[in-house]
């Protein structure tokens, strides 16, 4: 992957990474006591610290369609782009603000968002 230049595609991690890892987890039960969701959500969160000192730190990045909202992301249906800038570096390191450029041609008006989406370039102050 490392011969081609993480600039030429939208993914950018290419040099230095072995791997790349998706957790995910699902249920169907419910219980009075302790809610299931609180004991499978617990249990996601041991794992994934159990897993963090073979993962990217300093900064910790991500693959994009593997979301993960810890490393940053806007309110539902909100867009701050400070805000996105954080995660954006995590997810296409310096190919962020190349992909707000061609955000901002293509829809302008935000029209495709989520929590992590990249969005259009601000519209400098008019004076």
């Amino acid at each position: 992957m490392e011969e081609i230049s993480e600039s030429e595609t939208a993914f950018a991690h290419r040099r230095g990474n072995l791997f790349k890892a998706q957790y995910g987890i699902q249920w169907s039960e419910s219980d009075g006591g302790i809610s299931a969701t609180g004991r499978y959500v617990e249990l996601s969160r041991r794992l994934y610290n159990v897993m963090a000192p073979y993962a990217s730190s300093d900064p910790r990045e991500a693959f994009f369609n593997y979301r993960d909202l810890d490393i940053g992301s806007n309110e539902s249906g909100e867009t701050d782009f400070e805000v996105a800038k954080e995660y954006g570096a995590k997810y296409f390191r310096n190919n962020f603000m190349r992909l707000a450029g061609v955000k901002t041609m293509i829809d302008p008006e935000n029209f495709f968002k989520n929590e992590q989406s990249i969005p259009p370039l601000p519209t400098p102050p008019s004076h």
